[in-house]
């Protein structure tokens, strides 16, 4: 497996519409979560940078698709779902956001979706989820803020949050921004990614291999 250290994360530009997004040479990775999760901590935590995603006391700022360069993948961070206090037209704007973006599913090698630990998944999570098995997007459920909760409380979590998204327990990986906890997991998924990646461009992939179980 590939292994990837991240030395060197920037910002490359980010986009509003369709028509401004990229087309990556390289692998890319697809973040997305709803609003006040702790996407832009969890780039951050994966870049060792404080400030290369901007956080915000608001939820809901993310109203674009940020594009970051990794070294060995593009990362795309995509606008927060989900969040009450914007108008209807604003979540339909960034419904078709969404919506455009997945419709280029060649271009993306995998989608983390980040859902708080503490709680069970929310109305808006469970049809995230099922968009992404009905386009069959590959996509692992990153569980985040978990230095919250106690080591039982946590496991506890995952086994119920497992059942309630009909994941198994191992497509689940527990994480905290705070602390580093889980950052070693992704990073061995993410190596398994770009691996995949590679192997499909050069022609290698069976399908029948699957990529990691997500289903």
């Amino acid at each position: 497996m590939k292994e990837v250290v991240i030395k060197n994360a920037t910002f490359i530009t980010s986009a509003a519409t369709a028509k401004q997004f990229i087309t990556p040479e390289k692998p890319m990775i697809a973040v997305c979560g709803k609003s006040n999760v702790g996407k832009s901590s969890f780039i951050n935590m994966l870049a060792n940078r404080k400030k290369l995603a901007k956080t915000s006391s608001e939820p809901g700022r993310t109203r674009l698709v940020n594009y970051f360069d990794f070294g060995d993948f593009i990362l795309a961070d995509l606008p927060g779902y989900g969040f009450a206090r914007v108008s209807k037209a604003e979540k339909q704007k960034w419904a078709k956001t969404l919506d455009d973006f997945f419709k280029n599913k060649e271009n993306i090698a995998h989608v983390f979706m980040l859902a708080d630990s503490r709680h069970n998944p929310t109305e808006d999570d469970g049809q995230m989820l099922e968009f992404l098995h009905y386009h069959i997007l590959p996509f692992t459920l990153v569980l985040t803020k978990a230095d919250k909760l106690s080591k039982m409380k946590l496991k506890e979590q995952i086994k119920t949050i497992a059942a309630k998204t009909y994941l198994g327990e191992g497509n689940l990986i527990a994480t905290s921004s705070e602390t580093g906890f889980g950052k070693e997991k992704i990073l061995q998924k993410i190596g398994e990614i770009i691996e995949t990646a590679e192997r499909k461009q050069n022609g290698e992939f069976d399908e029948t291999d699957g990529d990691g179980g997500e289903e």
